[in-house]
């Protein structure tokens, strides 16, 4: 496979490679557990190769059943128990006689399925499904008139990161491109402690106050008298949830846009969601609200192909991150800010409180703070991304909170949900979650406690000197809570500056270009389609109704059902609010290849010299090339060479890449002859993709049903010749061919 590449630095001397034994690092406080932020400038390598069975990687005996046993010697350790034993037999548990039963006493056994029983934890109750890589953040510039955070002191300060990204509904077996919300975490290990800046790919929510949230998730969950559907949000308890709660509309319609089926989390923006407050070392505060942006722009797919995607690679997005990290393809985005004062946010249309409204780009800029490089992948996906412990509440000095409703909430429930999966008050010191700063502190105890606490005392205050004194507090230098005022009478009672609930709904609506409203449209139903209840599907169309009058009657329509009455608003939508172009993935798609993957279908007898202009350009675009074949041995070209296969046709169906060319031999029926090799050219062009052909394939074109279709499609290209071939690549950094004409 053909990529361009960041030269990766050497592997850090804490990792270790295939065959080697790991030794496990216990973080103390004040420790830097793990790789420092310059080590994290690294890439993970592969493993090394298994031996052949022509060669030995140890010494190895047959036992008396025929069991293979592989002992130690050369560069393989000793196996152990946990607690260092050497182990005699791992293939045999200690019997009396050949034939006799199983004894207590086999300490080895015991252990080891006693550890296996207990391998599994609970899994997130949302967000379960994730994948997570190390990086570093750079600052660009000094905010110390904004903010007292060390983390933005100074121009170029690194601070190293690692974020989790994550769908929302499915469980930890789901697959990646559910229509679905993406968790976009990022910890920033700094030196005044963890900062954890825990959002989403889309700026609103679903709620307005943390007390709904029990609610909302139990409903887009499995049904419970039933358990399914499983990742998905197409089925009446959630629809039912949804039409109930007009707060969710402007959720709604993003969730059911292309942002909810990303290409890649490394295509897509990341949103801090609620709005934050700044405070400077003068103990001044502005509000602040945090977005991520993608240096390789942003991209989704179309519902067809999510849907294929899940069928031919449910680790699509996994496989996708690991895969750009260890070619050293490092992903990128900018941290970009939204800073305001108490005059704007009193001035703004809508409560900069409220979570399921947005700050327009065009009303408030966004202001580019620093970038990120996630440059390394986890070591073990269990002890890093299963064990990360992300917390909304972890903020340095000069990072505080408003009174966001919904933050406040989360704030409070997290301590809650860590404990319940990692089983102790001391994750902190699990590595991945351990501060990489200074830790000091008189909580004691515990389950799996890992620090060595010494010292005489166990409180403050005290009278004691040197070690046996302990921490004292900061004073100035710590966290020191922004002093807002707080008035108010103490009831339950929602803001009536939070009721508008259509207009920025209808914003959002009208700042997408037509083809992105034709996959709204597709998308509600697809999902309301999928509901039994009758009542459901008319609740929701009401509520579109105040959204915009053509998307709820393309909806009704498309589920075949009268136009509803609209549903009674507190607050009427707004129809002077302007587009906002910044809300569209197509009008802010840019021109390039870089990062993407172009599938390369090859018969036998192939020009050479085409396939390997087709290979040497897309790299020169930063794409990379993955090469197919009917069998995955490969092809052998025009010129007698073997031109070995990265997969075989059978495994690579076309919605696994970006883009697709085929170079056939000067016989394209063995093409043809192949259904999985129809199916590769019809779908990418059901999907809108660009297409180069090369070779004899007009019988592989007419066997996929495309006679006739292609002629006049200027994403339908030869790749023959130099020239072709750079016309190709060329169109390769542009968008899909959306104004194709897929009718029959």
């Amino acid at each position: 496979m053909a990529t361009t590449k960041k030269t990766p630095a050497k592997k850090s001397a804490t990792s270790t490679g295939a065959g080697k034994a790991t030794t496990a690092a216990v973080p103390q406080p004040g420790t830097t557990p793990g790789k420092s932020t310059k080590e994290t400038t690294t890439t993970k390598t592969k493993g090394t190769e298994p031996a052949s069975p022509t060669q030995t990687a140890s010494p190895q005996e047959v036992g008396n059943g025929g069991e293979l046993h592989q002992l130690a010697g050369g560069d393989s350790p000793p196996m152990t128990t946990a607690h260092g034993t050497p182990v005699q037999d791992d293939q045999n548990s200690l019997r009396a006689g050949d034939r006799g039963p199983t004894l207590m006493s086999d300490f080895a056994f015991r252990e080891k399925i006693f550890h296996f029983d207990h391998e599994r934890i609970p899994e997130r109750v949302v967000h379960a499904r994730g994948y997570g890589a190390h990086g570093v953040f750079e600052n660009y510039e000094s905010l110390s008139d904004i903010t007292r955070a060390s983390i933005f002191a100074e121009a170029g300060k690194q601070t190293e990161t690692f974020v989790r990204f994550s769908t929302v509904a499915g469980n930890l077996g789901s697959f990646d491109l559910a229509r679905d919300v993406r968790g976009f975490a990022t910890k920033f290990y700094t030196d005044e402690g963890n900062w954890d800046l825990v959002g989403n790919n889309i700026p609103v929510f679903f709620i307005q106050d943390a007390v709904k949230f029990p609610d909302l998730v139990h409903s887009v969950k499995e049904e419970p008298d039933r358990g399914f559907p499983q990742a998905q949000s197409a089925h009446d308890t959630f629809w039912d949830f949804a039409s109930l709660m007009p707060e969710s509309t402007h959720m709604t319609l993003w969730q059911m846009s292309d942002r909810a089926i990303p290409r890649s989390f490394r295509m897509m923006q990341g949103f801090g969601v609620h709005t934050f407050r700044f405070v400077n070392e003068a103990g001044e505060s502005t509000f602040v609200k945090f977005h991520w942006r993608p240096l390789l722009g942003m991209q989704s797919v179309v519902w067809n192909e999510a849907v294929k995607i899940n069928g031919a690679d449910p680790d699509f997005h996994r496989r996708d991150l690991f895969d750009a990290i260890t070619a050293g393809d490092f992903p990128e985005w900018e941290l970009g800010v939204q800073v305001f004062d108490d005059a704007f946010a009193d001035s703004f249309d809508f409560d900069v409180l409220d979570a399921t409204k947005i700050i327009p780009e065009e009303v408030l800029p966004v202001r580019p703070i620093g970038k990120m490089t996630l440059n390394r992948v986890v070591d073990n996906v269990f002890a890093e991304i299963e064990q990360v412990a992300f917390m909304t509440q972890n903020v340095p000095p000069g990072i505080d909170f408003s009174n966001d409703p919904l933050l406040q909430g989360r704030n409070f429930s997290y301590l809650d949900t860590q404990l319940k999966r990692l089983g102790s008050t001391n994750f902190s010191q699990i590595p991945v979650n351990a501060p990489r700063c200074p830790v000091a502190h008189f909580q004691r105890d515990g389950h799996m406690q890992m620090a060595p606490q010494s010292g005489r005392t166990a409180y403050e205050p005290n009278s004691f000197s040197g070690d046996d004194r302990g921490p004292r507090e900061a004073g100035p230098a710590g966290h020191v809570p922004f002093p807002g005022e707080v008035t108010g009478e103490t009831r339950r009672i929602r803001a009536e500056s939070f009721a508008d609930h259509y207009s920025q709904a209808r914003q959002f609506w009208l700042s997408q270009t037509p083809v992105e409203q034709d996959h709204i449209v597709a998308a509600y139903v697809f999902e309301l389609g999928k509901c039994e209840v009758p009542a459901i599907r008319e609740r929701m169309v009401a509520n579109l109704r105040n959204v915009d009058e053509s998307l709820a009657t393309q909806v009704a329509d498309g589920l075949g059902m009268p136009l509803p009455a609209a549903s009674e608003t507190t607050v009427p939508a707004r129809d002077d609010l302007e587009p906002s172009p910044a809300l569209s993935i197509l009008a802010n798609a840019l021109e390039t290849f870089e990062g993407r993957k172009l599938g390369l279908l090859v018969g036998d007898g192939a020009d050479a010299s085409a396939v390997k202009r087709l290979q040497q350009g897309v790299a020169k675009a930063g794409g990379m090339v993955e090469v197919i074949a009917v069998a995955v041995g490969g092809a052998t070209l025009s010129d007698g060479t073997l031109l070995e296969a990265d997969q075989a046709i059978a495994g690579a169906p076309s919605v696994l890449y970006d883009a697709v060319a085929i170079v056939a031999g000067s016989d394209g029926t063995p093409l043809a002859n192949e259904p999985a090799a129809r199916d590769f050219v019809a779908d990418a062009f059901t999907h809108y993709k660009v297409i180069g052909l090369a070779g004899s394939t007009d019988a592989l074109v007419a066997a996929a049903g495309l006679d006739g279709k292609l002629e006049g499609d200027s994403a339908v290209l030869p790749v023959g010749s130099a020239k072709d071939a750079t016309a190709f690549v060329s169109r390769l950094a542009g968008p899909r061919q959306w104004e194709r004409d897929l009718r029959a």
